[in-house]
């Protein structure tokens, strides 16, 4: 079965970085610079986006790219003498699906608020008013599992049309809807009045969050943030290697992919702190941020139902640009291993994900007596983690393991296909930086993520 290709390098790029752009950008990015203290944490991120990121982003490209396989076939086709890599493959195919057990769930959760919104549900009503409908919302397990399955069945919908017609297309048009709603919806931002005050929260580094914090925990936050936001560690970006041809070097499309990634991030928030600081509102209010501040928020501003129903279009575009690619990068999996149609691949996914989807769309209410981290925490708390702090640090820790290690890939290997076509030069120079100090601080980020969570 001869593998499908993108259209065009702009298809790729597109692509590959509304896989990246998801939520982490748009929701988990802006709360994050609000508790952390805004400009001085922005300043650390972008630092260790580029340390952290970029050679591992390039990593996945090339690992795809040269094996032209999903995550579950690569490392055994690449080093086929070493059978240690081969369950690494399954490990990270395993990510993919736990991210998407709780991903489906919070994506609906954008499109019921785009329907709220374009409905006018918000209109006259007060900020406790608006928590009720979130909480409300949360306790109705029909509305949680209706959402999910929407979100779910639009996705696989778009992955059966194939590479080019379907998943392409799709994701071009959504990216370049997101990447235009975003601007209008920043300029009117910023355009408030009072909007000055979050503009200087936002751009103008201050010291304050590190003696509030300490300098540890502010550094880890934004280590974390930039390694979070791209996805990277479950094989999720070396799909889209194995799609694209030997034209161009890795490390420039690499550049290209988190570029788009940090302006979508960074726009997110010229979106948020303007408007927060024109109503004045606190800018810290952490995962609350999107449900319930910023509806409070349109409901005080001229035009509030269209700026508001903008937003939410905006925030489902991300939700579903990664769960398309994720959804991709799945059906991928199953077509390598069992040699399926893409059609039984999309079929037997879906009912996969409708199915292990369930206890996080069920874990606010019919299972919500489920606590796993104490009083306050559900199923999706739970599977965050296993995602978060897991999945990806340690799928990352494989990357770059099996690229720089003789008992892997090898560097050299590694480097020569980063470095196949046209375009921006992977530096040799960097070798040491990646086999001896990169995995250090991944292991850091792990441990740390456990101490953050239980101690």
């Amino acid at each position: 079965m001869e593998r499908e290709k993108f259209s065009s390098r702009l298809g790729f790029i597109l692509i590959s970085a509304g896989c990246a752009i998801g939520l982490g950008n748009v929701w988990r990015f802006p709360y994050i610079v609000g508790q952390y203290g805004g400009a001085i944490f922005v300043l650390i991120y972008l630092v260790f986006l580029i340390l952290l990121g970029l050679p591992i982003m390039t990593m996945e490209f090339a690992v795809g790219r040269a094996s032209q396989k999903s995550a579950v076939k690569a490392f055994e086709t690449l080093e086929h003498q070493k059978k240690i890599w081969k369950p690494i493959g399954f490990f990270q195919a395993a990510g993919n699906y736990m991210l998407m057990m709780f991903y489906t769930t919070v994506g609906g959760w954008m499109l019921s608020y785009f329907v709220k919104m374009l409905r006018g549900d918000f209109v006259g009503v007060n900020p406790a008013g608006v928590a009720d409908i979130f909480s409300q919302s949360l306790a109705d397990p029909f509305l949680q599992v209706f959402w999910m399955i929407v979100v779910v069945a639009l996705a696989f919908g778009v992955c059966s049309f194939g590479l080019q017609n379907g998943v392409e297309k799709v994701s071009k048009v959504m990216m370049v809807a997101l990447l235009s709603i975003i601007i209008v919806l920043a300029i009117r931002a910023v355009t408030l009045p009072g909007a000055s005050k979050g503009l200087y929260f936002y751009l103008v580094p201050s010291l304050e969050p590190i003696y509030k914090y300490g300098l540890t925990e502010v550094v880890f936050a934004a280590m974390g943030q930039a390694f979070f936001t791209l996805s990277l560690g479950i094989g999720a970006i070396a799909i889209f290697g194995s799609y694209i041809n030997k034209d161009r070097r890795l490390l420039g499309e690499s550049v290209s992919v988190c570029t788009l990634d940090t302006f979508v991030a960074f726009m997110s928030g010229m979106i948020i702190f303007p408007a927060c600081f024109a109503f004045g509102v606190n800018p810290e209010s952490g995962p609350s941020l999107v449900f319930i501040t910023l509806p409070s928020i349109f409901n005080e501003m001229w035009l509030g139902q269209v700026w508001g129903s903008l937003f939410f279009v905006f925030m489902s575009f991300a939700a579903l640009t990664t769960i398309i690619a994720v959804f991709e990068n799945m059906i991928s999996f199953v077509m390598d291993l069992f040699q399926w149609s893409r059609k039984k691949a999309v079929i037997v996914n879906l009912v996969a994900i409708l199915l292990l989807s369930l206890p996080c769309a069920l874990g606010f209410n019919i299972w919500s007596d489920f606590n796993p981290f104490g009083p306050g925490t559900f199923v999706q708390d739970l599977e965050d983690f296993l995602v978060s702090y897991n999945f990806l640090p340690l799928g990352s820790l494989a990357y770059l393991i099996f690229c720089t290690s003789r008992y892997g890939w090898g560097f050299d290997n590694f480097l020569k296909e980063a470095n196949t076509g046209k375009g921006m030069k992977f530096p040799k120079w960097t070798a040491v930086y990646l086999k001896y100090i990169l995995p250090l601080i991944i292991i850091f980020i792990f441990i740390q993520g456990y101490w953050v969570k239980f101690m």
